[in-house]
């Protein structure tokens, strides 16, 4: 048997061209025909793409923008009701401190109207003394006096306490939130509506009237100039009744 030693050159060309232009060699590896064998395979390469193909193509990039227009509309209109309910939120905080604030101040309105008619007997208790009883030296008599006096300022210092606040209408201008006008008084003198004298005593809970003051007012004189600005357009109310109004 020839070994492929004792081959001659012929030889292993013909058997290369017999096996379709390739060579076999021992360790069962092949090589490829050289260059320019018209016989050796050829292998085309795909040419290159430089496009980053989408995923699902054009349509899903499509149906992609629209998902996103939707939800961008939707978080939208969250966020709006977010903000809206905040805002409710804040208001309702707001009512409701005020709602506490004007249950805690008004709470004993009721209750210090009906104190002010005992006031008010005790003042006619004290108005109907004749002239000149307290000077007659009469010691239990004129305990009895002081007494009834102490009673009423006790009574009146316990309601201010509790924001209860006597006016004080007297020459100031004529205000039908705090004042009922009882008569005229002509006086050409003093400017038209102006409070002269006072019937009975008017008080005020914060900035609300509890009772008007019932008065008398000029009349005949010039017409009364409007408050400047800034100024307080309450008048007979102490200035300590509204400093938390």
């Amino acid at each position: 048997m020839t070994s492929d030693t004792d081959k001659t050159a012929g030889e292993r060309q013909g058997e290369a061209t017999a096996t379709g232009g390739q060579a076999f060699f021992k360790g069962g590896g092949s090589a490829g025909a050289t260059a320019g064998d018209m016989n050796a395979p050829h292998i085309e390469t795909p040419a290159g793409d430089d496009t980053v193909p989408t995923w699902g193509g054009s349509h899903a990039t499509e149906a992609d923008r629209g998902r996103i227009a939707e939800l961008e509309a939707e978080n939208a209109d969250v966020k709006d009701r977010l903000l809206r309910l905040a805002a409710d939120m804040e208001n309702l905080r707001r009512r409701t401190e005020r709602e506490i604030k004007d249950a805690r101040q008004f709470a004993v309105a009721n209750f210090a109207r009906d104190m002010l008619s005992v006031s008010d007997n005790l003042d006619r208790a004290i108005q109907a003394l004749p002239a000149g009883a307290r000077e007659s030296g009469d010691a239990g008599f004129t305990a009895l006096v002081e007494g009834v006096e102490m009673t009423g300022r006790s009574m009146l210092s316990a309601m201010e306490r509790h924001g209860v606040k006597k006016l004080e209408p007297l020459n100031q201008r004529f205000d039908p939130n705090f004042h009922q006008a009882m008569f005229e008084v002509p006086n050409p003198d003093l400017p038209a509506n102006t409070v002269v004298q006072v019937v009975q005593e008017g008080y005020a809970i914060g900035e609300r009237v509890l009772r008007p003051a019932l008065v008398g007012v000029s009349k005949g004189g010039p017409k009364g100039t409007a408050p400047a600005a800034g100024v307080d357009t309450k008048p007979g109310v102490p200035d300590e009744s509204t400093k938390d109004a």
